[in-house]
Parts: structure tokens; C-alpha cells; sequence
């Protein structure tokens, strides 16, 4: 699967793609990222992105050109889908992450600063995500949350595929039942003794118990 980030600050997602599960992703090629920075396709010496918003303001308003001129490049496939990162987007959610690799093999982001990004822009996306109702600095942080969530979801990514299978969100909408290992005693907190009988069928349903009772509280 392909991810294009297209973002004022490059720099920003080295340490998230050189680092752990997205690094071996990356490395193992199953999943190709793409860094854009629009200031590549403007024309004048400043290399300008941003003008005063019209009607008056405070702040400035990210240009249209330079981001439909980056979407033009790196539009390479027929199932793109075009992804602006905004508090006024749809929120995204497990389903969503799951949603994106069964439909798309290319996802591209654009990651707004300052006030905004000329409203004109929506002509050229599919749709705007949000990851929680909460102002960001910029879309980078989100991209990164949204890259990191589906990319996991992509057979080969994570050490077993399973892992992603019984996940809070995972199965059902339940949250994911408690997770122990070694020592079995800790400061006066023992592991759940039925984790240790060895008896696969008490420990799914004390699992599946668990997930239903913290569902049931958070």
C-alpha cells in the first residue's frame, strides 16, 4: 500500500517512518511512504504557500496551487483517495483504518497549517478525517496516527497478523481483554490464576468476560 504525505514539514515524519513497526514495514516494502513539500511547486523566489484570507482575519490561509499542483504529481492510481486532515472531518475509527485497506491502494494526505486551507480545495479531495474533536498545530499528527493504524492492518506488517485480530475495536466494538506475563507476582499483584491452567477453553471465556466487562466500564 502507498501513503503520500504531502506537508510544509517533511522533517516531521522522519522519526515516525525510521522507527519500530513502520521502519520494518518500510524496509520489508510493504508499504511504500511518500513525503511532498508543496513549497516544490510554486513558481515565485519565496516560494509562497500562504496569502491573507479574504473578508479579513487574523492569520493566513494555505494557497490552492501548490497543492493541486502536488496532487497532480503523485496521483498514480486509479483507487487514490485523496484524505485532508481536519477538525471538521469524519472521525476516524478502527473501521475506517479497515475501511482504507480493503478499498484503497494509494492514500494521499494533506496536512493543513495556519488557519486553513483555502476551501476551494475540496474540489480536489475525496474527504476530510479527523482523529478527535481537538484543534492540532497542523494534519501532520494525524496523518501519522492514520498511517500508523491502517499500515498495521496490512498482512506482513506486524511479526504475526494475528495480533491486530483481537485488538480493542477489533472484534465487535469490545475492548481488548488484559494482557500479563512474567513475574506472576509483582508487589503484591498476582496474574489471574486461570492464565496459567493451561486450560484454552476457561482462559477464552475469561477473556472474552474481561472484554465485555471493560466495555461495559470505559
Amino acid at each position: 500500500m502507498r501513503f503520500d504525505i504531502i506537508t510544509l514539514f517533511p522533517e516531521f515524519f522522519d522519526s515516525v517512518l525510521g522507527t519500530s513497526i513502520l521502519k520494518r514495514a518500510v524496509g520489508k516494502k510493504k508499504i511504500d511512504v511518500r513525503v511532498w513539500n508543496p513549497r516544490d511547486q510554486t513558481t515565485d523566489k519565496h516560494k509562497t504557500v500562504d496569502d491573507t484570507p479574504y473578508g479579513g482575519g487574523v492569520g493566513m490561509v494555505m494557497k490552492i496551487e501548490p497543492l493541486v499542483k502536488s496532487l497532480k504529481k503523485i496521483r498514480k492510481r486509479k483507487d487514490v483517495h485523496i484524505v485532508m486532515m481536519s477538525a471538521k472531518g469524519r472521525r476516524f475509527t478502527q473501521s475506517v483504518a479497515r475501511e482504507f485497506v480493503q478499498k484503497h491502494s494509494q492514500i494521499i494526505f494533506l496536512c493543513g497549517r495556519y488557519e486553513g486551507i483555502d476551501q476551494r480545495i475540496e474540489h480536489y479531495i475525496d474527504e476530510e478525517i479527523s482523529i478527535g474533536d481537538f484543534v492540532l498545530t497542523g494534519g501532520e499528527l494525524g496523518a501519522a496516527v492514520v498511517i500508523d493504524a491502517t499500515a498495521r492492518l496490512l498482512p506482513g506488517v506486524l511479526g504475526k497478523d494475528e495480533s491486530s485480530h483481537d485488538e480493542s475495536h477489533s472484534q465487535e466494538g469490545y475492548l481488548e481483554y488484559p494482557q500479563y506475563t512474567r513475574p506472576v507476582e509483582f508487589e503484591g499483584h498476582s496474574v489471574p490464576e486461570v492464565l496459567m491452567s493451561g486450560n484454552h477453553k476457561l482462559i477464552a471465556q475469561w477473556r472474552k468476560e474481561q472484554s465485555e466487562r471493560l466495555t461495559k466500564k470505559k
